[in-house]
């Protein structure tokens, strides 16, 4: 499998971020989450799994990039008017 990196709202190259691979999937690098309560809160995780937490700014800033022609309404943010980029 191949990675193409889509981008990052850490500094200096850090967690969390989104890569898009050559099987038509999304690879998320983040900070596991290891809080017990959260943990608790998930629904059937499987052997290998693990949950990373990502700024949903991150999430909203990949999808206007890669999805721009849903940008205007599928991806508010706060109260604030969605813009596109790249």
């Amino acid at each position: 499998m191949r990675m193409r990196f889509l981008g990052s709202t850490s500094e200096a190259g850090a967690c969390p971020t989104l890569y898009e691979t050559d099987r038509g999937t999304i690879v998320v690098q983040g900070l596991q989450v290891t809080d017990a309560e959260a943990l608790a809160d998930l629904r059937d995780v499987l052997d290998g799994e693990a949950a990373v937490e990502v700024p949903r700014e991150l999430l909203t800033e990949i999808a206007r990039r890669v999805l721009p022609e849903y940008a205007a309404n599928a991806f508010p943010t706060s109260g604030r008017t969605p813009t596109a980029t790249g």
